[in-house]
């Protein structure tokens, strides 16, 4: 599998050595090369990458505020010679952060934890359904059948179509195994169903006669998800 990537960086050697470690890659194939914000933040909007290497300090806009704006659908390995920014970076979810001067091993590390991560993606979309840990078994429940996941303390209870089910799986487990397209985070307390949203407002999600709470920390890849779900 080809893994789809751009290169945002704005010194000169430091984007030719990237680029020279990109080509030892055959499995990465690079699609755009921009050394400023702006320019990322254009291709970005029009296109879809699955590997982003980003620089932190990259003219008016930065590699933080493009990450906190458009939250890509892509792997990102930041790049940078401040390691105070790891941090933050992490709390963007990124795959890895490569302090500079980096080596070609550290590069190619860092290489082998974004496969790992898309194989996982790979592997979720494939499948249909989870296999819940409840009391002492595991319960099969197909995505199709859940409306909405609520934290209950150390439980989360699963509401589904014709049952409900209690594990004491996390949130982080259940983020990991389905798709955020098909069952998504909203809110620290909830996990909906994309589908089964009936109607949205300011601060809440309505399923059926259940309102459910959206935050500001979910809310806006929430609302990118639904938008990329709409029928073109």
């Amino acid at each position: 599998m080809k893994i789809s990537c751009m290169v945002v960086e704005d010194e000169p050697l430091a984007a030719e050595r990237l680029v020279s470690y990109i080509a030892k890659f055959p499995v990465l194939e690079l699609k755009a090369q921009v050394d400023n914000g702006t320019d990322a933040l254009v291709y970005l909007s029009a296109h879809k990458v699955d590997l982003i290497f980003l620089d932190i300090n990259i003219g008016e806009i930065s590699g933080i505020q493009l990450l906190e704006t458009l939250r890509p659908a892509a792997e990102i390995i930041m790049t940078t010679a401040y390691h105070e920014y790891a941090l933050k970076g992490f709390d963007l979810n990124v795959t890895d952060y490569l302090l500079k001067p980096y080596t070609f091993e550290r590069f190619a590390q860092a290489i082998a934890r974004v496969q790992e991560q898309l194989n996982k993606q790979n592997a979720a979309s494939s499948k249909n359904f989870i296999f819940l840990k409840t009391e002492y078994r595991l319960e099969k429940i197909f995505f199709s059948e859940i409306l909405y996941i609520e934290g209950m303390r150390d439980y989360r209870k699963v509401h589904a179509v014709s049952k409900k089910i209690m594990t004491l799986q996390t949130f982080k487990d259940l983020e990991e195994e389905i798709p955020n397209n098909i069952i998504c985070r909203v809110h620290k307390s909830f996990m909906v169903a994309i589908d089964k949203v009936d109607s949205i407002e300011k601060d809440s999600i309505r399923i059926g006669h259940i309102e459910i709470p959206i935050s500001d920390t979910y809310k806006k890849d929430f609302f990118q998800i639904i938008t990329q779900s709409k029928p073109k």
